[in-house]
């Protein structure tokens, strides 16, 4: 990579106690920024850490020296060194006097984004995420080189701090042939990118630090006609961004959605869910972990679209070696910001590592079945672990979560064992999937409503604390959240044809007639193999069955709750 940073210009507005030090220091090429505090020593930040440059103290007359040597301060409190990408920031009091200078070193890296440049052959939007000092201004500075000048695109620059292309009227040749449009005040930056679109023909536009809503929306206006754009925003992730009121606009949007009953059970999901509003502003994203780090992900609308879902979210992570070399690997990253099916699997990994002080109990099983103990105690996290009915498709692994509000607890937990239910009790509310409590106790608890809507939890309610209403509130929970955890290709392994065939009337005879009208339903005779495939299905929704009738006509009749 080869460097330009102009050291010595900077170095130049410094006290000469300041400059000494820094003309020989050893790991000057190194230096990030240069901090002078009023009434303090004055420091060099390195990447490895900080470290003082004098033992004398910054007077006023120290600072004075230095503001006189730079250009005027701007609105957001930024002046610069004319030709220079050095940015100097000022700290001010009450008064609006000067009483603190941040120089920041700024380098003009060439070849920083070899990382990533197969990407700026697609023509597509990107959008770079970053803390700050990561290195965002200067991924997007040779960006605009690169699209200027190797690939010859008319290329505008939105530059409001002079931070792109350097401080003064003329830009700093690290840019390239791309145009540079200065801003007079930050608060103005969102009419100066739809002028650039407006007066100068742009084909690609740069902005560095999206930061406000009305320049979000500007972005959006600028790529639904066409141009491409290329930007920065503060945030580790992408998700981070989704949850920011004020951006969520570059990627389409945050929306609530009510689903009705049927499509809700379809989903395996609650009623209320966030969705995507539209199309994002930005085709591609990256996340900039560190300067050599990045995590690319290719198609943003997917990938926001998996994230709110709650599923695997595949993504690229890129490394750039000292040697030059770049190293792609693909990576599955898990997400528990906006589903609690993820929070369900992370919960049973957690729930695996349970005390070793259990009480066993065997049970009697069907010959060809493994037996299973019977286990009765709290894990880690202090939550309740009930046995779990066993399945041959053993889908309930994933137990679900339940917080009770002003129920017995004991009384609850005696229906759970009782039944052998796939729920665990928890005590903490934002760990729980759903919640059971008292009717008239929620109509007075605005916070615990607040809370389920904000985690999107539904509440049963019931009438009295008596064991039949806890257990039929249990029941009634399960039927609708066991649907979402059957594995239909986990059902059909190793099935015959006719078996599939047998599981699938039964499959749809329960959701559609007993679950969805509450009706009982008879199936078609089928011989005695197929028949406990479909008895041990219908036990799976807690779901009673008989079979009646005589060979070869011997059917299954399923009963509602």
């Amino acid at each position: 990579m080869l460097i330009a940073d102009d050291l010595d210009k900077l170095l130049s507005i410094l006290p000469d106690f300041i400059y000494q030090p820094l003309k020989n220091h050893p790991k000057r090429k190194l230096l990030l920024e240069v901090v002078i505090d009023l009434g303090r020593k004055p420091e060099a930040r390195f990447p490895n850490g900080p470290e003082y440059l004098s033992n004398r103290v910054i007077s006023w007359q120290d600072l004075d020296c230095c503001i006189k040597r730079v250009g005027n301060f701007s609105g957001d409190n930024r002046s610069g060194i004319e030709r220079t990408l050095h940015r100097i920031s000022s700290i001010k009091n009450r008064k609006g006097n000067i009483i603190g200078l941040t120089c920041r070193v700024g380098r003009a890296i060439f070849g920083t984004i070899s990382i990533i440049r197969d990407l700026l052959n697609n023509n597509q939007s990107l959008l770079l995420l970053g803390k700050p000092g990561v290195g965002k201004t200067t991924a997007i500075r040779e960006i605009a080189r690169i699209l200027a000048d190797e690939m010859e695109k008319r290329v505008v620059i939105i530059d409001t701090s002079n931070e792109i292309a350097g401080d003064g009227d003329i830009p700093h040749p690290a840019i390239g042939r791309a145009r540079r449009m200065q801003v007079a005040r930050p608060e103005l930056q969102h009419r100066v990118m739809i002028e650039a679109v407006e007066n100068h023909m742009p084909e690609v536009i740069i902005i560095d630090e999206i930061g406000t809503e009305l320049e979000a929306l500007a972005a959006r206006t600028i790529a639904e006609r066409g141009v491409q754009l290329v930007g920065t925003a503060h945030g580790n992730y992408l998700a981070s961004l989704i949850k920011n009121p004020t951006l969520s606009d570059l990627i389409g949007g945050i929306q609530y959605v009510t689903l009705g009953d049927d499509e809700a059970k379809r989903r395996g999901s609650q009623k209320s869910i966030m969705e995507r509003k539209a199309i994002p502003a930005f085709q591609m994203a990256i996340e900039m972990h560190e300067r050599n780090n990045w995590v690319v992900h290719e198609k943003l609308d997917q990938a926001v679209d998996q994230i709110l879902q709650g599923v695997d979210v595949i993504v690229q992570r890129r490394k750039l070696t000292s040697s030059g070399n770049v190293y792609i690997n693909c990576e599955h990253l898990k997400s528990n910001d906006f589903s609690s099916s993820i929070n369900l699997k992370q919960t049973y990994v957690k729930r695996n590592n349970i005390s070793k002080e259990m009480n066993y109990k065997s049970i009697s099983l069907n010959k060809g079945e493994k037996c299973i103990p019977k286990v009765q105690l709290k894990d880690q996290d202090n939550r309740y672990c009930p046995v779990e009915n066993y399945s041959r498709y053993n889908y309930c692994k994933q137990s679900m979560l339940l917080y009770p509000y002003c129920i017995n607890l004991q009384q609850v937990e005696a229906v759970i064992n009782t039944l052998q239910l796939p729920i665990v009790l928890t005590k903490d509310i934002l760990q729980s999937d759903v919640i059971l409590a008292l009717r008239s106790n929620v109509k007075q608890n605005t916070k615990l409503r607040q809370i389920a809507k904000s985690r999107k939890m539904t509440i049963y309610t019931i009438h009295h604390v008596t064991v039949p209403h806890i257990t039929r509130a249990l029941r009634q929970i399960l039927n609708i959240y066991k649907v979402s955890y059957l594995s239909w290709k986990q059902l059909c392994i190793n099935k015959k044809t006719l078996e599939i065939e047998a599981l699938e009337e039964a499959r749809i005879a329960i959701e559609k007639i007993v679950i969805g009208k509450k009706q009982s339903i008879e199936l078609i005779p089928r011989v005695a193999n197929l028949r406990k495939f479909q008895h041990e299905l219908i036990e799976s929704y807690n779901l009673r069955s008989r079979s009646f009738g005589e060979e070869p006509n011997r059917r299954l009749r399923i009963y509602p709750m």
